[in-house]
């Protein structure tokens, strides 16, 4: 092979590579806005009422707000949680919900995708926020 034709391929490569990591930065500083409006105006709310509710039922819950997250602990067990979270290490963000709860000696951790952040309604929260507290409320 042609040096030229192997230079020629690695400055598109490199180009190639260049222009998807501009794309890339790009996507994920939208969603990183979206997100955090998305945290203020719908997910921290949300929890706070769910975790309202929490406590008049008697389920000792506390909503946190980590480092651009958010999260409905247990008051008795830290790993024992629901949380979201965005998620920009892959091809698109999305906000990512975490459960987590103790079982026995050991933790066991969920993961699923909601969804776009600036797409992301009550509902969607509310549904996840339910379905991850319900290993918490069966007792």
């Amino acid at each position: 092979m042609e040096i030229a034709d192997v230079k020629k391929r690695l400055l598109q490569t490199v180009d190639r590579a260049r222009r998807q990591a501009a794309e890339r930065r790009t996507r994920t500083d939208d969603a990183e806005r979206a997100y955090a409006v998305f945290l203020n105006q719908i997910a921290v709310p949300l929890f706070r009422q769910v975790g309202n509710v929490l406590r008049a039922e008697g389920f000792a819950f506390t909503v946190f707000t980590p480092g651009g997250s958010v999260r409905l602990m247990s008051d008795r067990a830290a790993e024992d949680y629901v949380e979201l979270v965005l998620d920009a290490n892959g091809g698109e963000p999305r906000v990512t919900g975490r459960a987590s709860r103790r079982h026995g000696g050991s933790v066991i951790v969920s993961e699923q995708a909601i969804g776009d952040p600036a797409s992301l309604t009550e509902e969607d929260v509310l549904a996840f926020a339910m379905k991850g507290l319900e290993p918490f409320v069966e007792r």
